[in-house]
């Protein structure tokens, strides 16, 4: 799949997003992407989208200039996105909670207005096990109590991934070349490693139910809802909601319902409300 902008919106900025199976604005399921989609939409600022092939991200990242930005445990390079370049300001930013940082700072007043408005964000997560994820040494960018909120909701949601890399719509131009990139990322032998029985299957949907109960407390203490801050959004939202997408698209739909009405329905009705910010354009 070639890079391609095909939005039906144009603007100043261009986010590069993961293109998957056509039609792509339909299958785009890649969370830390939507992190940076929800924040575009939150702020009103235009934009158009460019869809990448997997494949292709190192070659689209190295025609902007930009390096991994990233690396494996092991040293090698991690290209990923999601990426933006402001045409308005000649800036090319290449991490989700960057991305966030920077249109805070650009754009303070546009749009649903403060990205990072003051709050705590009680909330750890400790993975029972390593999950191979790629090194970073980001700053949080001025907002530590977010950073830390950013980084232990992405821990708990990779931890439960396997239930959905089966249902990701891959693109079919690409398959092989995509499955491969999976499996040397996740460090297995072969792309049957991410399949689970059913009674596998059935664990982990409990250990993911169990695992969000925190979460979901952090978002039931206000009870005027369904955000943190109750009817305001703020990027830990946005957080929180990018992930929900991912399960949205590839769980599958029995048990995407389930998700929805975990702990009291706290994350369905989160997904619901966070469709005003969810325009894929």
């Amino acid at each position: 799949m070639a890079t391609t902008s095909n939005s039906t919106s144009t603007g100043t900025i261009v986010f590069y997003d993961i293109g998957h199976k056509p039609p792509v604005t339909e299958s785009c399921c890649s969370p830390n992407p939507w992190k940076t989609r929800l924040a575009l939409n939150f702020k009103a600022v235009p934009y158009s989208t460019s869809w990448v092939a997997m494949p292709d991200i190192a070659k689209v990242r190295r025609s902007l200039g930009e390096s991994a930005g990233r690396k494996f445990a092991d040293g090698s390079d991690f290209y990923t996105l999601p990426m933006i370049h402001d045409d308005a300001t000649g800036s090319t930013i290449s991490d989700s909670f960057d991305i966030a940082v920077y249109l805070q700072h650009t754009y303070p007043d546009s749009g649903a207005g403060d990205l990072f408005p003051p709050q705590t964000l009680d909330f750890t997560f400790t993975p029972p096990f390593d999950l191979a994820v790629p090194l970073s040494e980001r700053g949080d960018g001025g907002f530590p109590e977010y950073y830390r909120f950013n980084t232990n909701v992405d821990a708990v949601f990779t931890t439960h991934t396997l239930l959905m890399v089966s249902g990701m719509p891959l693109d079919p131009a690409t398959i092989e070349q995509t499955k491969a990139e999976f499996v040397r990322r996740a460090g297995v032998r072969s792309w049957d490693d991410f399949t689970l029985t059913s009674e596998a299957r059935e664990k982990l949907m409990e250990s993911f139910q169990g695992a969000l109960g925190d979460l979901a407390k952090l978002f039931l203490e206000n009870t005027e809802g369904p955000f943190l801050l109750g009817q305001r959004a703020s990027y830990a939202d946005l957080i929180v909601g990018a992930w929900l997408r991912m399960a949205y698209v590839c769980l599958p739909k029995s048990e995407w319902e389930e998700v929805r009405c975990w702990h009291d329905g706290v994350f369905g009705r989160l997904h619901d409300a966070l469709d005003t910010f969810a325009e894929v354009k």
